[in-house]
């Protein structure tokens, strides 16, 4: 684990979001080519989207020289990469570490925020997560309204789960998206780092974990979190920006480094040769590095 924990506190690069779960998983398929129409059940739609996941993991443009870890879905978690458990394909013969997306998707709105829908059986998840070798994990909750008490209930709620996966032997990613439309977006990330820096400040000495944040409105506004003890690494969102926008935003914030998905997958597709899959998936991967290591 120390080992891994350096990697990740100090390695150059940045997280590739793979973790599009069920309700996500049509419209990333959508952008990637493949129809609805391409396809009549659950099964079968998780079928395609693990083929485009170990597409973009086995290309050569995949590696451990610009990404440090990537987030899987539990199905990814529990499948295989040329007969090993893709965690396992991740680390062993990328470099890169895996990370676990564990929450079951968001309540309804309510006080401005959308806080975790309860997350069942999250012992056992947890419990496998370390036999499939799985680093850290990920969970998310969003932030449409500068609601004092709706964002300390999302914070309140990351953290309270956090202590969980870390007396697992897990390192969370603790992910309160504000979104990116907000008229009062400012507002929202002022009272939400307020939130954050009091629950970082009791944690124990032992205790790590991530943050993953949505690109700041004011340049530079995580810099301060980026060197809290407690904190492994401060990682962004591209929220729904395309990816040269995200990039732009991105290089003008310190020490703070990418976890895209979409900004990543963006423009590839089914239909390309691997050639052309390949050379786009290289093109995005140095963009989002240097974005992320400036």
């Amino acid at each position: 684990m120390k080992e891994r924990l350096e990697r990740m506190r100090n390695g150059k690069g940045f997280i590739a979001a793979l973790d599009q779960s069920g309700g996500s998983t049509p419209k990333a398929l959508k952008l990637y080519g493949i129809d609805e129409s391409e396809y009549s059940n659950d099964t079968e739609m998780f079928d395609l989207i693990h083929k485009m996941r170990t597409r973009i993991i086995k290309s050569p443009a995949f590696s451990d020289k610009e990404i440090v870890g990537a987030i899987l879905f539990e199905q990814t978690m529990d499948r295989k990469i040329d007969d090993k458990y893709t965690a396992d394909f991740l680390w062993e013969e990328k470099g890169v570490l895996p990370f676990l997306k564990v929450d079951k998707g968001l309540e309804e709105l309510e006080d401005g925020v959308q806080i975790m829908k309860p997350i069942p059986g999250l012992d056992d998840l947890l419990s496998r997560a370390n036999e499939r070798h799985i680093f850290g994990t990920k969970m998310r909750s969003v932030i449409k309204k500068a609601s004092q008490t709706g964002i300390a209930k999302v914070v309140d709620q990351q953290f309270e789960v956090a202590d969980k996966i870390i007396a697992a032997g897990l390192v969370p990613i603790i992910e309160p998206e504000v979104d990116i439309h907000n008229v009062d977006k400012a507002e929202c990330e002022t009272i939400l780092k307020n939130e954050i820096k009091k629950h970082l400040d009791k944690l124990p000495e032992t205790s790590n974990v991530m943050l993953k944040v949505t690109l700041p409105t004011v340049e530079n506004f995580y810099e301060d979190l980026t060197k809290h003890p407690r904190v492994v690494r401060v990682v962004a969102l591209s929220g729904g920006y395309p990816r040269k926008e995200a990039n732009e935003i991105l290089a003008k914030n310190k020490g703070v480094i990418a976890s895209f998905s979409r900004a990543l997958t963006e423009g590839l597709s089914a239909q390309q040769s691997d050639d052309e899959f390949n050379k786009d998936l290289a093109k995005a991967i140095k963009e989002i590095y240097e974005a992320s290591v400036k």
